[in-house]
């Protein structure tokens, strides 16, 4: 079968089935294409990396991890709306981690700019640009990214390859290629007869790869409709493989314990978890410690077992210090001033002027999977079985943790239970890899305790917003923002490449500065507060603090105004962007809104623009004997090119659910330098009883597609902090809101 070049060297199987000789296609939109990780063995040819066709069908090599959010289902509808075959007779796997598989969309978005303005030429030059993903090796899940990235990519693998069969069998059969038609996996002939595309493809892969023209939408007969998930079935009958399923012939099991406050270790004593049954080794990490045993309690338990004393940490030592660090990040010049229209330093005469502060927390990303890898080192291999997010770089800084070169290592992606941004991160699958060095040729599955995996996340930063607004004649003024925060792109681009990204951060003022809301004096500045707590991307980053701080601000300008704040909303969106008005008219008419609620019935209206997609939601909350419960929630979003109807539902309804549960219950706090959140009872979730009955609308107006996975996040925190207002009269300036509402739980 075809190899992973130097990077994988055995055979690749495919439930039971391994690859046989095949042709492989794909499509680049840059000069010099990445080298292609598939190598052929004797009988077989692989032109490029996405489409493998061989005796068995079509298999998609899928360079994107499936954390549940559809993207195997809907790359795999991409190839077969060109290639004409159907979805389910698509075979996908992850591809290994090569620059192949770079995220062209990654790049092109860290572009200035609100984003919801950008020309056509802008649009060409992010996509231009997005050939730095590969020479940086962003092989990255993240950013709602996939589609934008497979779109167009994915459809001209198809094309091309379906293209490329047909000149073959045009050759074989002496005929013009344009009489030919396909369907079904099969070039079809005028006179009827068939070659299935197996039977083509060694003489096809003889042939310079055809160029071929896109689909019209008015042709598609897979994209815009909702496709069966391809992971479903896997997934309800147990047979999928996560990271932590993985079973290998003579493994052994380890986990890790390290320091709780994210500094040194001073000294350790194992000789009581030593002699405990089926340990077989303590190995000491620097900052931490190893058990490797015949299953992982036995591990756990006898990490319970060793006396550690620990060093101080590296930040300070209490969550109100902490957030007296960040407060005073306001005290140094802007790191970023992204939006500074009007005149912002003076309030207009005659307005009321309003001014507000509002914190968010430090937050866990609890993905429901622990963390966990498993590792096989041979001295001059190392593979790696993980659930992970960013394969380049797992392989890069697996390799450098166990010192061999980067073409050593074969990063096996498994599906992930739970992402969020977390597994993006390295940090599990080096430990992995340098238990494994100290058990040679002994494949050796890591997985973290729950408490170590809320203790060593990587979290989504505090953050503080200062806001003063004004408002006259019933309209929107004035709106001065200024964010201090950590930057979550700064630590993890240091991480990531070895060297923190520079310059003004559009990620700590995302979702404030590029608000889609015409106000004539409007100017946000972002200011970076120096710590060392680890902090990392969470579910839309950004938009994920901003759409709280600052649509919760817009929300008390309304009111401030005398205005409804749909209507508030509503014309300032109308007056800068028709997509953003036409999300809130529709939730609007969706929810039925009037404005005005009984007794006992709170509604309010969130609204934010995140990965190129404006999302409004109202939540709606009811009083039930003191105790309020999140009754009903209705979202509209425009994502401009809607590929699978369902998954885009999903995804918003998963997403708002996301952000109900930290507006209601996370908080990360710290104690003597330690996270006190050590499990689920300290850092709940919404539950099927107390997640909000839910209709969604999906809008096509927008002239290019843009993100799911993330949008739907944001706007749920302000949305439901603005109906307990309705309800109760009470502002929170914070979150979560359980410290301020008995909510039911």
């Amino acid at each position: 079968m075809a190899s992973f070049g130097k990077i994988a060297r055995r055979t690749f199987l495919i439930g039971s089935a391994a690859i046989v000789g095949g042709v492989a296609f794909g499509a680049y939109y840059v000069s010099r294409p990445a080298p292609n990780p598939l190598k052929p063995a004797e009988g077989e040819a692989a032109l490029n990396p996405f489409v493998l066709i061989d005796q068995q069908g079509v298999t998609l090599f899928a360079p994107r991890a499936e954390m549940g959010q559809g993207v195997r289902t809907t790359w795999a509808a991409l190839i077969a709306e060109e290639l004409d075959v159907d979805p389910d007779a698509v075979r996908i796997l992850h591809g290994p981690a090569a620059t192949a598989y770079y995220n062209t969309a990654l790049v092109g978005d860290a572009l200035p700019g609100k984003g919801y303005d950008k020309s056509d030429f802008m649009h060409g030059v992010a996509e231009t640009l997005g050939v730095f993903g590969k020479v940086m090796g962003m092989q990255v899940t993240g950013g709602s990214t996939s589609m934008i990235d497979g779109f167009e990519r994915m459809r001209a693998a198809g094309a091309s390859a379906r293209e490329t069969l047909k000149e073959a069998a045009a050759q074989r059969l002496g005929v013009d290629r344009q009489s030919l038609r396909t369907a079904n996996g099969k070039v079809i002939a005028p006179d009827g007869a068939e070659i299935a595309y197996g039977d083509l493809a060694v003489a096809a892969a003889a042939l310079d790869p055809v160029e071929a023209e896109l689909r019209p939408a008015t042709e598609w007969r897979l994209l815009g409709k909702s496709q069966p998930r391809v992971d479903m079935v896997g997934k309800t009958t147990g047979t999928a493989e996560f990271g932590i399923d993985v079973r290998l012939d003579g493994m052994k099991f380890a986990s890790v314990r390290m320091s709780p406050r994210r500094g040194g270790m001073i000294r350790f004593d194992a000789s009581q978890a030593t002699g405990m049954p089926g340990v077989e080794k303590v190995i000491d990490l620097g900052t931490g410690v190893a058990v490797v045993a015949n299953n992982t309690w036995i591990a756990m338990q006898a990490l319970d077992a060793i006396d550690v004393e620990w060093d101080e940490a590296p930040y300070p030592a209490e969550t109100d210090q902490l957030f007296a660090e960040i407060a005073s990040a306001f005290d140094a010049g802007p790191n970023s001033t992204m939006r500074n229209d009007g005149d912002a330093t003076r309030t207009p005469e005659g307005a009321t002027e309003l001014r507000a502060e509002y914190r968010m927390p430090y937050l866990a990303h609890a993905t429901m999977e622990p963390m966990n890898a498993t590792a096989l080192y041979t001295g001059t291999r190392l593979d790696i079985w993980s659930g992970n997010q960013a394969p380049v770089f797992t392989a890069r800084h697996c390799a450098d943790a166990v010192g061999l070169e980067v073409e050593a290592v074969d990063v096996h992606t498994t599906y992930l239970g739970g992402g969020f941004g977390r597994r993006g991160e390295v940090d599990f699958a080096v430990l992995a890899a340098r238990v494994a060095r100290e058990m040679p040729d002994t494949p050796v599955q890591v997985t973290w305790s729950r408490e170590e995996d809320m203790q060593h996340d990587f979290y989504r930063p505090a953050a503080i917003g200062r806001f003063r607004g004004a408002v006259q004649d019933g309209k929107a003024v004035l709106l001065d923002g200024d964010i201090a925060a950590q930057s979550c792109n700064h630590q993890v681009m240091g991480r990531w490449l070895g060297a923190p990204a520079v310059g003004p951060d559009k990620i700590t003022v995302d979702g404030a500065f590029n608000a889609p809301y015409a106000i004539p004096n409007f100017r946000i500045r972002g200011y970076l507060a120096e710590l060392a707590v680890p902090v990392g991307f969470w579910r839309s980053v950004g938009p994920s603090v901003n759409g709280f701080l600052l649509d919760s601000f817009v929300d008390e300008m309304a009111h401030a105004a005398g205005r409804d704040p749909l209507d508030f909303r509503l014309q300032m969106a109308r007056a800068e962007w028709e997509p953003a008005a036409a999300c809130l008219e529709t939730v609007r008419d969706m929810s039925g809104w009037t404005g005005k609620t009984p007794d006992g019935v709170g509604r309010g209206v969130g609204f934010t623009y995140s990965f190129g997609t404006p999302v409004a939601q109202v939540i709606e909350v009811v009083d039930e004997d003191g105790t309020i419960r999140i009754n009903k929630a209705w979202i509209a979003c425009d994502l401009g090119i809607v590929l699978d109807r369902s998954i885009v539902e999903a995804q918003m309804i998963g997403g708002m659910n996301y952000g109900l549960s930290a507006a209601c219950y996370g908080e990360i706090t710290f104690s003597d330098g330690e996270v006190e959140q050590l499990n689920f009872p300290d850092y709940d979730a919404i539950r099927m009883h107390t997640a909000p009955v839910t209709e969604v609308a999906i809008l096509e107006n927008k002239a290019y597609i843009s993100g799911a996975g993330e949008p739907g996040t944001p706007p749920s925190m302000p949305a439901l902090g603005n109906a307990l207002f309705d309800l109760t009269g009470t502002r929170a300036r914070d979150l979560p809101l359980n410290k301020h509402f008995d909510l039911l739980i």
